[in-house]
């Protein structure tokens, strides 16, 4: 989910060769592959992802022609597979897919599941396999909204899936929640945050709902999500409060603009490496990678993937410009905030003084605040983060 989400928020590619690292020790080391298939499409969901479970066989077969092809053995600090529903793959899928990796001593493997696709026999699987992180799609506790999104887990079999992964041995677990679902108010928001921090999970992502093209709530828009300035406030109201509540009274913390974490050894290293500008590989369908100063995306195709897994990738060279404001955007999204040394003495620029009238603004607002590297986002200013952004951008 995450990978998908940042790959929104970047430059557009445009037809190029992608350009290769030299040496082994130059390539990523941090990777993503991409599980395209759901039994069914949630109302809300704009990811790529297909309902033909018939072609999971042949597709992990295309991935590894894909992973083959690319992947050049140097071993792997983060691994991270996302969907789409990667528990809908069976056990001999996971041991293909993970046999073709190296992997650095303590490196991180998380695998996305869903709760009614996971089962015992696929959680010690897992475990035995080496992957040492979960990230299970909760999105909510009340049986009656998970019903009206497409969700087809209960709020039983979500808790009942966490339980098991913890009994399986897993100790890094973390959820999905979404705010500012149809029919959900502060209160039923409370709940769920409650009955996630029951659960003893150590980390938890939170997305605020967005009705984007393509997808089942935009074609029917449900009658509960019309007006969006209430339904903005309301998702305002409800961010502010998880983390509040979150870190005050349940000791996480805050270390990115959607997730939160008990303790900096549960932060989601893959994650961070985005947002540290870090190289990672994207492997399958609709996936995103970034080498050399390159962005790539496969294609979206489904058809097209299946017929050929290295046909030419959309590319993009990012500019000089491009690099400073995506340095700036992405370290935004971390909670820290930027390093306004580090950012000078890369682009040879003094940011206090070239983005003068931005920071007086913003820091006037209370949108943002002085800290010892530099600057960040207060917890008003991540609210309206987007609009801030869009002022450092040209």
């Amino acid at each position: 989910m995450q990978n998908v989400e940042l790959h929104k928020t970047l430059k557009t590619p445009n037809s190029k060769t992608l350009k290769r690292p030299k040496s082994v020790e130059n390539l990523p080391k941090s990777a993503y592959i991409h599980i395209p298939f759901c039994r069914k499409k949630c109302a809300y969901c704009a990811f790529t992802s297909f309902g033909a479970i018939n072609f999971i066989n042949d597709y992990v077969k295309k991935l590894t022609t894909e992973i083959k092809h690319f992947y050049k053995k140097q071993p792997l600090k983060t691994l991270y597979i996302g969907g789409g529903t990667p528990s809908l793959l069976d056990v001999k899928h996971f041991e293909k897919i993970l046999s073709l990796f190296n992997f650095a001593p303590n490196a991180e493997i998380t695998v996305e599941l869903n709760p009614e696709s996971t089962d015992l026999k696929l959680l010690f699987a897992l475990h035995n396999l080496g992957v040492n992180r979960l990230s299970i799609g909760v999105q909510t506790f009340d049986d009656n909204i998970l019903k009206t999104i497409g969700r087809l887990h209960s709020a039983k079999k979500a808790k009942d899936t966490v339980f098991l992964a913890q009994d399986t041995g897993f100790e890094n677990i973390s959820i999905d929640l979404i705010y500012g679902l149809p029919g959900q108010n502060l209160k039923l928001w409370m709940e769920d945050l409650k009955g996630a921090t029951a659960l003893d999970v150590q980390h938890i992502s939170l997305y605020g709902l967005k009705i984007e093209e393509g997808t089942l709530f935009y074609k029917k828009r449900p009658s509960h999500l019309q007006d969006d300035s209430i339904q903005d406030d309301l998702q305002a109201d409800m961010y502010e409060f998880a983390v509040k509540f979150l870190e005050e009274e349940q000791g996480f913390n805050l270390y990115e603009i959607s997730n939160l974490a008990k303790g900096k050894n549960f932060q989601s290293r893959h994650n961070l490496n985005y947002w540290s500008e870090g190289e990672y590989y994207g492997f399958g369908i609709s996936a995103s990678g970034f080498s050399s100063n390159i962005r790539y995306q496969n294609t979206t195709n489904f058809k097209e993937y299946m017929e050929n897994p290295l046909p030419p990738r959309e590319t993009t060279e990012l500019t000089e410009q491009e690099r400073l404001e995506e340095t700036i955007f992405l370290g935004f999204r971390k909670r820290e905030g930027i390093n306004t040394a580090e950012i000078n003495e890369k682009f040879n620029i003094n940011f206090d003084q070239k983005y003068a009238s931005i920071l007086e603004k913003f820091l006037n607002s209370n949108h943002l605040e002085k800290t010892e590297n530099g600057y960040r986002l207060t917890l008003s200013g991540i609210l309206v983060s987007n609009l801030i952004l869009s002022e450092f951008l040209c």
